[in-house]
């Protein structure tokens, strides 16, 4: 099917309630009641609750409905195969973004440990570190006023407590109204937010750095400025949780994955997006549907996984998660379909690897 761009700004359908469901009507006010066009319509499945709806009168437009949601804000339903183009484009960008990555964790450790202080740079360095390793939402005020939801950059002192034996633990409301608790053990973050939390001026907020004898807040744009400088121009705060799921994603098949039968694998791939789910902060559909890099459970299915055993990092720095360094190399040569690769293996060869551990 060739799509076609849609052009809201033109009369689409519309929908109005009747009882307890929708009728459909066309642009200049017609009924609908072909029984294949009421189909399509109620096979975009737009929320009963979204008011003001504008609906696409052709089938292949490329956007097919806009609402407003319950909290006022308005939301997009696009074409399934436009879906597919746009993540595809998406994956490829996040290799791209996981090859420099490197060079942004240097550029971090080297400011956050070979440094003292509070200024940008450090306190920056910091933010990036917090968004690798805790799966934050990078924030902004706009979010604040909607739902009240916290990122990263939103954050306030009082949302962290600094634990002892050197923990974080993270403690806040984030998206759609749920808490979220999550501790984070990193001795160079640890000694920055701490003293930021002991800071007696400068506002409420976490993140803030010292320039010119004052507080400045940290901004997302701030935050993402220093990503772009490491990973290009088209990298952002959102990379990070979608490079993270994807390498738990190849973690959790791996270890779980190495079972016969295709109901068998089925389950090994909900339960893997059930744990990368808990992490983010989502529900396992939202995990696998917008974070995890579909190619992972396609190379599952085919029957290879990463080598988990031989990509153990035991190198691995305190505080770093367990999912970097070596795993993480172990996935992009997965999602490049390399498996002559020594981090790559076979279902099969990897369960014969691992009853011989045990």
């Amino acid at each position: 099917m060739r799509l076609r761009r849609s052009d809201p700004s033109i009369p689409g359908i519309a929908r109005r309630g009747r009882g307890r469901g929708f009728e459909y009507f066309w642009p200049l006010g017609d009924k609908i009641t072909d029984a294949a066009e009421l189909d399509r319509l109620r096979g975009l499945a737009i929320p009963p609750a979204w008011r003001d709806v504008w609906i696409c009168v052709h089938h292949n437009g490329h956007l097919q409905a806009i609402g407003t949601d319950a909290a006022g804000r308005r939301q997009y339903l696009y074409h399934p195969r436009w879906r597919e183009r746009r993540d595809a484009v998406k994956f490829d960008h996040m290799l791209e973004f996981a090859r420099a990555l490197p060079d942004l964790r240097a550029f971090c450790v080297e400011v956050l440990e070979g440094r003292d202080g509070l200024d940008r740079e450090r306190v920056l360095a910091c933010a990036v570190r917090l968004l690798d390793h805790g799966f934050f939402r990078i924030g902004t005020e706009r979010a604040v006023d909607d739902d009240d939801a916290v990122g990263l950059t939103t954050m306030h002192k009082d949302h962290v407590t600094v634990r002892s034996g050197g923990w974080l633990e993270f403690d806040y409301p984030a998206k759609s109204g749920k808490r979220r608790v999550a501790q984070l053990s990193d001795p160079a973050v640890v000694d920055v937010v701490g003293r930021l939390r002991r800071r007696r001026t400068g506002g409420h907020e976490l993140l803030a750095y010292r320039s010119g004898g004052r507080w400045v807040d940290v901004t997302a744009s701030d935050v993402n400025e220093l990503i772009k400088q490491h990973c290009g121009q088209d990298s952002s705060a959102k990379d990070f949780r979608t490079w993270n799921a994807t390498v738990l994603a190849a973690v959790a098949v791996a270890v779980n994955g190495a079972v016969e039968g295709a109901s068998r694998r089925k389950r090994v791939i909900a339960r893997a997006c059930a744990e990368v789910a808990h992490y983010l902060g989502n529900t396992p559909t939202v995990a696998r549907n917008s974070y995890i890099d579909p190619r992972v459970f396609d190379r599952f299915a085919s029957g290879w996984v990463i080598d988990v055993l031989a990509a153990a990092d035991d190198s691995m720095s305190f505080g770093v998660p367990a999912y970097q360094g070596e795993l993480e190399k172990a996935v992009l040569d997965l999602l490049a379909d390399d498996t002559d690769a020594a981090g790559v293996i076979t279902r099969t060869q990897l369960l014969r690897d691992l009853r011989q551990v045990g």
